[in-house]
């Protein structure tokens, strides 16, 4: 009964707006996924460091585009975003993930008690902006709405380095069905604030995945008979970034977790800038 009544509050979810949505995360009354969620806006990642490190970690995103869109960027100090909508950083993201020296230490649903006047906040697009598009177009994803997150895996693809950050891109990977794979790459073209088409198609081994079943991030999904593993680049990249940098101290939103705006998902592609 508990996960017929969860199933349907976050069916129900699907119809609300995005500025409702937010005021449910920052009440504490919606912590869980937002993938399938607030149809046609672009939700985000967000990433969090100290000023010092904002000049490189901008950079770092504009040398690699795919993985980290790069759609916001607040003023040093300020938990705003008033350019993405109503939206304060500290409160509406569902979960974050708090660093410290590159191990993730704790998840928490608000960073009030943790905000700084030198941190620097980035928003980079994510791919389940575009899931509630595909479910309307009849495509068919198996792990939506049970609590499970999109299994993520780092790849053999180098970033470019800047500053501290740098390593293996990761993405993200969703079952789809053989017919449906030339839909899927048209219409994630559409959104390429949220990473756009998919970077591979097919066998995993050629970008450096072993094994499908066991993801480096989120919950395995099996492959079934008639499917195809797609993938598509992931601002997870960053924040496999930022652990590598070991900043003392970081904070982002947990995968799957993400900020709503109420910015266009396929608006032309550049940054809102505070």
């Amino acid at each position: 009964m508990a996960r017929q009544t969860t199933s349907l509050f976050y069916d129900n979810l699907r119809l609300v707006d995005a500025d409702k949505l937010r005021m449910l995360v920052r009440t504490g009354v919606y912590e869980g996924h937002t993938g399938g969620l607030a149809r046609g806006k672009l939700q985000a990642n967000v990433v969090i460091v100290p000023s010092r490190f904002a000049g490189d970690f901008h950079q770092f995103c504009v040398r690699n585009p795919k993985p980290c869109p790069l759609v916001g960027v607040s003023r040093a100090g300020s938990p705003l975003l008033p350019a993405l909508g109503d939206i304060d950083i500290r409160t509406d993201a569902p979960q974050y993930n708090i660093y410290y020296f590159g191990e993730m230490i704790r998840q928490k649903t608000d960073i009030i008690d943790l905000w700084r006047d030198d941190f620097a906040a980035f928003a980079l697009g994510s791919s389940l902006t575009v899931e509630a598009a595909l479910i309307e177009k009849g495509v068919k994803l198996r792990s939506r709405g049970r609590g499970n997150a999109l299994p993520k895996f780092r790849t053999k693809i180098m970033t470019c380095d800047a500053g501290p950050f740098g390593g293996e891109m990761v993405v993200s990977m969703r079952p789809i069905r053989l017919g449906d794979v030339d839909k899927v790459r048209a219409l994630t073209a559409r959104f390429p604030r949220a990473h756009g088409s998919p970077i591979h198609v097919g066998e995993p081994s050629i970008i450096g995945i072993a094994d499908l079943m066991a993801p480096d991030w989120g919950d395995a999904v099996e492959i079934m008979e008639g499917e195809v593993p797609v993938f598509w680049a992931s601002s997870l990249t960053a924040q496999d970034a930022l652990a590598r940098a070991e900043l003392a101290v970081s904070i982002t939103v947990s995968p799957g977790h993400m900020l709503i705006t109420d910015v266009d998902a396929q608006a032309d592609a550049g940054i809102f800038k505070v």
